[in-house]
């Protein structure tokens, strides 16, 4: 029995240091169990019986994730607030992020509209039937400005959590913060529990992240299984193309890191590849976001920082969804054939660049924006169910790069402070719960010495 413990704890421990190993295993077998399904299992067979088996092994980990987010932000921003001791320094950081994010925006979205018009990969696009289109498509929601910046602040910070708002949550924990810096030795215990609810976040998701294989392969095969890698053949010019125009936005990104990191920025791709391929395999970057905060941590970011710049680059830093976004709305127009003068295509770009700051508040955000965008311009709405069948796989792309987006933010900004700590082991064991002690579990209890009589006296 002891050497069977010994071997399960081995083989965590080992799960838990080639992470990138098994994740890479989860996608590559997804993909090859998700196409042989789609080859040789009905279509109607694939969607009643199995795919909803497979959602399920990436929905458990995703509502784990879920259950993280809310108090690992709330804690992680109090206690870098609090321990920052400096309101001053604070609103500094404020305005560098913010300063951050709006040239980032403008690079990711002028980038999307110089790709998509060198490649033109809307001209000769399947166009569909347009009752079957706005069908696809549904009615989307639109959040106006004045309802938008009303949603930032909460009216109860329960209610907040409950829901996962990460930008309400960052406005109460900033005045939380604050306070608690402002009256001192008096909101010291508060302070520390904040702490030690922060770590317990962090050792939650190290338990969490050893199922990411797991849900990884899980929702690999459920996309591919629905679909099968044959979509991809239909659309490999406009998916080589986007492609092709986020490993350029990345290496812009990750050039001007480079400018303020040095030789550190190769490090920081090597720390940030786990959450990288999380929000890539499942297409969510709320996935990557507990697994983020450790890894920066690691990096050398203090988590004063970062627990104030996730959050926020969550919601006003998403470069690959801005990317996108500029990317499909010209991608349509090309699609059904309108063309579109120099001047239009700027006021695209500067109300790409207004809409987009909202879409972290709403459901399908991406689609919320294009669909407004398109309507605003006199372009055709229905034009959105044209990448509907592919935009699972263009999700995968734009979610990672919204990943390495914020990394590089916020490791800039910590350098530009010069709070940039030195690094630590890329991999560093969990605490682990004691087990197996001398007490065996009776530790505290006041026995009747009759539990350790002999049954079998004579």
């Amino acid at each position: 029995m002891t050497e069977r413990r010994s071997l399960l704890t081995g083989l965590s421990e080992k799960l838990s240091r080639n992470l990138t190993a098994w994740i890479l295993f989860g996608m590559v077998l997804g993909v090859i169990v998700g196409q042989l399904l789609h080859e040789t299992v009905a279509a109607e067979l694939i969607k009643a019986n199995i795919a909803p088996w497979f959602k399920l092994l990436s929905d458990i980990f995703l509502n784990l994730i879920k259950l993280l987010v809310a108090p690992l932000v709330l804690s992680t921003i109090v206690v870098g607030i609090a321990h920052m001791g400096d309101s001053s320094a604070l609103g500094r950081i404020g305005f560098r992020a913010l300063a951050w994010f709006i040239t980032a925006s403008l690079i990711s979205i002028g980038l999307g509209l110089v790709m998509v018009n060198l490649f033109q990969p809307g001209v000769g696009a399947p166009i569909p039937d347009a009752a079957a289109a706005a069908k696809a498509v549904g009615e989307v929601k639109h959040l106006s400005a004045p309802e938008f910046i009303l949603s930032i602040f909460p009216k109860n910070a329960f209610e907040a959590m409950a829901t996962n708002n990460i930008l309400q949550i960052l406005v109460f924990s900033i005045f939380a913060g604050v306070a608690l810096s402002a009256i001192g030795e008096k909101g010291a215990p508060l302070v520390r529990g904040a702490d030690a609810l922060a770590e317990m976040m962090l050792q939650i998701t190290g338990y969490v992240m050893r199922y990411a294989p797991v849900a990884v392969f899980g929702a690999i095969a459920n996309v591919v299984a629905a679909s099968g890698l044959e979509i991809l053949k239909t659309y490999v010019e406009l998916l080589l193309e986007f492609y092709l125009s986020l490993i350029l936005l990345w290496s812009i990104l990750l050039a001007i890191g480079t400018v303020f990191l040095g030789k550190r920025i190769v490090t920081l791709v090597k720390y940030i590849r786990q959450p990288l391929l999380i929000a890539f395999s499942t297409a969510s970057s709320e996935a990557a976001l507990p697994k983020m905060f450790e890894q920066l941590d690691r990096f050398g970011v203090p988590r004063r920082i970062s627990g104030f710049m996730l959050p926020l680059g969550y919601s006003f830093n998403l470069d690959g969804s801005m990317m996108y976004m500029s990317f499909a709305t010209i991608f349509i127009a090309q699609a059904y054939g309108i063309p579109l003068t120099a001047g239009t295509q700027i006021m695209i770009l500067l109300t790409l660049m207004i809409s987009s700051k909202g879409i972290a508040a709403v459901p399908r955000a991406s689609l919320v924006v294009i669909t407004g965008t398109l309507a605003m311009f006199g372009l055709p709405v229905e034009g959105v169910a044209i990448i509907l069948a592919i935009d699972q796989f263009l999700d995968m792309g734009r979610t990672a790069t919204n990943v390495v987006g914020n990394a590089v933010a916020t490791s800039v900004i910590t350098k530009w402070e010069g709070m940039l700590e030195v690094e630590e082991s890329e991999y560093i064991e969990h605490p682990h719960a004691p087990a197996h002690t001398a007490a065996d579990g009776r530790a505290g209890l006041d026995l009747d010495p009759s539990n350790f009589e002999e049954k079998n006296q004579p």
